[in-house]
């Protein structure tokens, strides 16, 4: 069977006396519902599972590997609110997960996604949020995956939903104080850019909705939650480099928002109260990994903000949370996660200690302001979710749960955290987990990557990839620029005019682990998706030979296209990001790196390329568009694949098991390489 042939039709694009011709242009679809646009994704399909069969790439072998470290029936940790605690159930057998409460002993069955998922080819929910008075609980419903949730409220007593609110929303609500409304966001219909602040009264109907908040300037994304005395809604509108809150007094009728701090250009701050006054973590006058200020509760104009932990040039602050004695830092520091104790009084700072070399602790669960103890997350390339609670005096610390695996033991294996030069003398962290034993520079290496947004890709335990390390596989993190692995300017440094860099450390990273004996040179493999999708098509193109298989998911490709136009979704909320066309020396840099733009005849390795229809943050067509263009440009004898959801998301198809398959395909797919390059 020979791959689908693209029909080509030339379009033109034009800027800045600039001409671009792209012959696969037609295969955008705004309405998905072009007959040929879907035939043709069909037969990528159908070439795909051909190439499985012909090859006998078995992926259910690695899918019942999941299945047997899975234990029958999970527990999530319970949240005690108020008295009642929630949490979650899934079996091994299910697709989604229970939700219950207990009060007074009395354990009930509050939702149930299976029973709503039944029979939809999509379906999933973003989370349940109680009703203050508990008598309700609101959950976002998305039945394709493109992330426009409507909010469905049920009254738990009489175990009946009594509305829909089909609202194009985020799915997450803030209910008012006394659980008859509740405050939602909602998106742009076209860009998809969350820009409006509604509340909604309990039986009445959504086109009454009161508007609180519109913002007009399409750079900015709104975003909303409660602060920690509950007493306030905090409304953020940001963009990359700026940002402003606006803060509703929750305990009052009155919908006015007051603004905390006017947004100004390259400030970014964030707030929390307590009952006393407060805290605004701040990267004022150029303070890039942020210092620590608080402030009264009434006039809170920066003037009157007081240091409270001063800005450190090599340690970011990533988060902080308030307790009656005590704050909390979450900071990043050598490009590892740390938390750090504050005395409110004495302001003596300790951090909390840990014996893994490369690992990832954040807080959470914490909802009682007064209390003696903190809870916080721990986890390593080896060692499974994990909560503590630790006492804030006396340092005894206690393990409340754990993600229950089986037949997983961490003494099994080794994990490493190697420093390697990039080309112009900086150094890049690498993350490493292999199996003891290992002949490292016999193992196939899978180098992961992603590089954007300021995100870390933490060495935390990734039971996905657990497959292939049990097979001799060593799985590289490398935390490149693009992130901010070590403090807010390594993101800077792999951003705008400055995203080269991103390509080239992780492909640095690559050359030093084979000159390190860390992998066989025939056997290298990389992976990434959606922003890493774009760092694997840039790496191919700059160093076609040095990977023999890469993994694309959900992959950005087409970066100038789609930043030159902002009918496409959550396009200009990302100029600080990547750049804006419009402004020329812009338009040319991205051009330099933009994988569709610069592919070109190359002994390219074998790809597989991953993607959804509904796909809201990765429009479908960029990787329909990259993998015919890239097919006709390679002239190794490689393959090129493409894996379309013609049903789901960004994150692929709905539900645990659906989700294991597919990535059960992908690893199968890299496996399959690496027995032929023996």
């Amino acid at each position: 069977m020979k791959p689908p042939i693209a029909k080509k039709i030339s379009k033109k694009l034009i800027a800045h006396n600039d001409q671009r011709i792209d012959p696969y242009y037609w295969l955008r679809d705004d309405k998905r519902k072009n007959k040929e646009v879907l035939k043709y994704l069909k037969d990528e399909n159908k070439y795909s599972d051909h190439w499985f069969k012909e090859n006998k790439v078995n992926c259910n072998e690695i899918f019942q590997d999941y299945k047997k470290t899975l234990p029958k029936l999970e527990e999530s940790y319970r949240t005690d609110i108020d008295g009642y605690k929630y949490f979650s159930t899934i079996s091994i057998s299910s697709e989604h997960r229970k939700y219950y409460r207990i009060y007074k002993n009395e354990k009930k069955l509050i939702l149930d996604v299976n029973r709503l998922a039944k029979n939809k080819k999509y379906y999933g929910i973003s989370g349940i949020q109680a009703s203050r008075d508990h008598r309700f609980i609101a959950f976002g419903e998305d039945k394709n995956g493109r992330r426009e949730f409507s909010i469905v409220i049920k009254d738990i007593k009489k175990n009946k939903v009594i509305e829909n609110n089909r609202c194009s929303s985020t799915g997450g609500i803030i209910w008012n104080k006394n659980s008859n409304g509740y405050f939602y966001l909602k998106k742009d219909p076209i860009t998809l850019i969350t820009n409006s602040l509604f509340f909604h009264r309990l039986g009445t109907k959504n086109k009454d909705d009161l508007l609180v908040y519109k913002e007009t300037d399409n750079q900015f994304n709104l975003s909303i939650s409660t602060s920690r005395t509950k007493k306030y809604l905090f409304l953020q509108i940001s963009k990359t480099e700026a940002n402003e809150f606006r803060i509703l007094n929750l305990e009052e009728d009155s919908f006015d928002l007051i603004c905390f701090n006017k947004r100004k250009n390259k400030h970014l701050y964030y707030i929390d109260d307590t009952p006393d006054e407060f805290f605004v973590l701040s990267n004022k006058n150029n303070q890039k990994n942020f210092a620590l200020y608080k402030t009264g509760l009434n006039d809170f104009s920066e003037k009157n903000w007081i240091t409270f932990v001063p800005h450190n040039k090599n340690e970011l602050i990533e988060d902080f949370l308030c307790f009656k004695n005590f704050i909390i830092l979450e900071t990043r520091k050598d490009g590892l996660s740390h938390l750090v104790q504050i005395n409110k009084k004495s302001k003596k700072k300790s951090y909390i200690e840990f014996s893994d070399t490369a690992y990832t602790a954040y807080l959470a669960n914490n909802l009682k302001y007064d209390t003696k103890s903190f809870n916080f997350v721990y986890s390593s390339l080896k060692t499974p979710s994990t909560i503590f609670s630790q006492n804030f005096t006396s340092k005894k610390r206690k393990k409340l749960w754990q993600q229950k695996l089986i037949n997983h033991d961490e003494k099994l294996y080794e994990t490493e955290r190697l420093f390697v030069k990039a080309r112009d003398g900086k150094k890049v962290p690498i993350s490493l987990i292999y199996k003891k034993g290992t002949d490292l520079k016999k193992a196939p290496l899978l180098q992961y990557g992603y590089g954007s947004y300021g995100l870390v890709i933490e060495p935390s335990f990734k039971m996905s990839f657990m497959p292939l390390v049990d097979r001799g596989f060593i799985f590289a993190i490398a935390h490149i620029r693009g992130g901010q692995d070590l403090g807010r300017d390594w993101y800077d440094q792999g951003r705008m005019m400055n995203k080269m860099n991103t390509f080239f450390d992780f492909i640095d990273c690559t050359k030093s682990l084979i000159k390190l004996g860390k992998g066989n040179n025939n056997k290298v493999y990389a992976m990434g998706g959606s922003a890493g999708g774009l760092l694997m098509g840039t790496i191919i193109n700059l160093e076609p030979a040095l990977y023999k298989g890469i993994v694309s998911a959900v992959p950005f490709v087409d970066v100038l296209t789609t930043m030159s136009d902002e009918s496409i979704p959550l396009t200009t909320f990302e100029y600080k990001e990547w750049g804006n066309p419009a402004i020329k020396k812009e338009y040319f840099y991205m051009k330099k790196y933009s994988p569709y733009d610069n592919i070109k005849s190359n002994p390219y390795p074998a790809v597989l390329v991953t993607s959804s229809l509904f796909d809201s943050q990765v429009q479908y067509f960029e990787p329909a568009k990259y993998v015919p263009k890239l097919r006709e440009h390679s002239y190794s004898k490689n393959p090129i694949l493409l894996k379309m959801n013609l049903i789901g998301g960004h994150a692929g198809k709905s539900g645990r098991l659906e989700s294991l398959k597919e990535t059960a395909e992908e690893l199968s797919f890299l496996l399959k390489l690496s027995a032929k390059d023996s």
